[in-house]
């Protein structure tokens, strides 16, 4: 038998089992193994890698099962024939010549749009490794409720379970996540709605995109806020649409002459995106009674339906539609786990069936697999746990940064509102791009507010502070070094 030395670097965050598998799999089928011979046994490979036998004995078994090794008994493991170089008699692969670059397509004279080119909110890819990620949008992964999701999974794929989410779906989504989307979801937020209704969709941003390929075209005018969700209006421009922005202050989305002219109004009425302002109860009024009488459409994001942390935040705007006259759009990963992908829609059924239809064309469906997981987890309780929890941290964490901004940023000012992030709007000199620079060499990030500006010649000093990705014994020194940077700014201001 001739021994084989194999090096595996295991990694403490996963598995041995797991990773022990991985490594062998990708051996055998890159032909490492001589097919006459044994695989090392399970005493020799546990002593080389510092490993039990019984961890070894598994993997063996798993392989087995699955037809990669065989099993001879007082002999040991061999590989699989079906696996040997000799049975899979690859063909090699063939030789090019080197490419032509003058032969090679001229991919940027075929874009019909560039969406590389739109202005968009950047975050560092690296962003974890900051001391005092002050960002928008990430979750403190260690709230993620993982045995409840996994007790979910479980549900769905138990032996004796119906396994309809192994078809294809084609336009329909999960019946029982409907169901609870429409019995415990949107009650919260003041909506009656039956599930011909409802759209499951990838998250808020798919559910835009949707309605603006349905719906919009270079013709149509769109009202929305400056300053914005700049991802969003990018999706609408996409469509090549009017962009119409509207003014925002201390009651929300200021109406003007232009409103009247408008086809569609997008809007964040919960908490303004990114501001954070309610919009008051006479806005919102104005606003249906305009849309009435002008014959429009409000698009309204409840970004933030899930995470908002008021005593007690507003109904939605849809929930006092009585006209048929609001899209309603939100997300049910966005408090949970961003990755996840899933968001919904609200609308006429006749809108929704045409956006099934539209949906099926793209991509059919959202994964079932997801759609009947969370089905599980709203049904057990568990989303309702977890929500709680969140609240609970997320109240914790803006007392922490409310107090701290407050403390060590005296000159800068917020208005308080308890919205998911800060809206920090710092002395009139300060370039917030300069001073983000100038806070992330001390391991600082935090958003510049300009790019959230639709206007010609956008002001400078704002900027934007998350505070679910930051640990809460991090928020008060990461305010105390943005705090050393801003009056370096200030200096510089003042020598300039």
């Amino acid at each position: 038998m001739i021994e084989q030395c194999l090096l595996i670097d295991f990694s403490g965050d996963r598995g041995l089992q797991e990773q022990l598998r991985e490594a062998l799999v990708s051996l055998i089928l890159a032909g490492r193994f001589l097919p006459d011979e044994p695989v090392p046994s399970c005493r020799s490979l546990s002593e080389q890698l510092g490993i039990s036998r019984n961890t070894v004995a598994l993997v063996y078994e798993s392989l087995r099962d699955d037809g990669y090794l065989i099993s001879r008994p007082r002999s040991g493991y061999y590989i699989d024939p079906r696996y040997t170089p000799q049975a899979r008699k690859e063909e090699p692969p063939v030789a090019l010549a080197p490419q032509s670059a003058q032969d090679a397509p001229n991919w940027s004279d075929r874009f019909q749009i560039c969406p590389s080119d739109m202005v968009t909110i950047s975050k560092p890819a690296q962003w974890m490794k900051y001391d005092y990620p002050f960002i928008y949008g990430q979750p403190d992964t260690s709230l993620f409720p993982m045995e409840q999701w996994r007790e979910a999974a479980r549900m769905v794929t138990g032996s004796l379970r119906d396994h309809r989410w192994l078809l294809d779906q084609v336009d329909q989504d999960c019946p029982m996540l409907l169901e609870q989307l429409r019995t415990r979801v949107l009650p919260k937020r003041g909506i009656t709605a039956s599930n011909d209704e409802i759209l499951i969709t990838l998250g808020t941003q798919n559910a835009l995109s949707l309605l603006s390929q349905l719906l919009m075209n270079r013709e149509t005018r769109l009202g929305v806020e400056s300053p914005c969700f700049r991802e969003a209006i990018n999706t609408f421009a996409l469509q090549g649409c009017q962009i119409v922005p509207h003014g925002v202050d201390d009651e929300g989305l200021v109406l003007s002459a232009d409103s009247e002219t408008c086809d569609f109004f997008y809007v964040t009425p919960s908490h303004q995106a990114p501001t954070g302002v309610h919009m008051s109860n006479a806005r919102r009024q104005a606003l249906l009674q305009q849309a009435i009488a002008r014959d429009q459409i409000i698009i309204e994001d409840d970004f933030d339906s899930d995470t908002n942390i008021e005593n007690h935040p507003k109904p939605a705007l849809k929930a006092h539609d009585r006209n048929g006259r609001v899209i309603y759009v939100s997300s049910l990963s966005k408090a949970l786990a961003p990755g996840l992908r899933l968001g919904y829609l609200v609308g006429p059924a006749e809108l929704v069936d045409e956006l099934r239809a539209l949906r099926r064309l793209l991509y059919r469906h959202p994964p079932a697999n997801i759609q009947y997981q969370m089905a599980h987890f709203l049904a057990q309780g568990h989303y309702e746990t977890y929500l709680r929890r969140f609240r609970e941290h997320s109240t914790y964490r803006w007392s922490l940064l409310a107090e701290a901004l407050d403390k060590h940023l005296p000159q800068c000012r917020h208005n308080g509102n308890r919205a998911t992030a800060f809206w920090v709007q710092a002395p009139a000199q300060i370039n917030t791009q300069r001073l983000a620079w100038r806070a992330a060499h001390a391991s600082v990030l935090i958003e510049p507010g300009i790019n959230h500006f639709l206007e010609a010649a956008p002001p400078q000093h704002f900027f934007r502070l998350g505070f679910h990705a930051i640990r809460p014994e991090a928020i008060k020194p990461g305010i105390q070094r943005l705090a050393e940077a801003l009056d370096k700014e200030l200096q510089r201001a003042e020598q300039g």
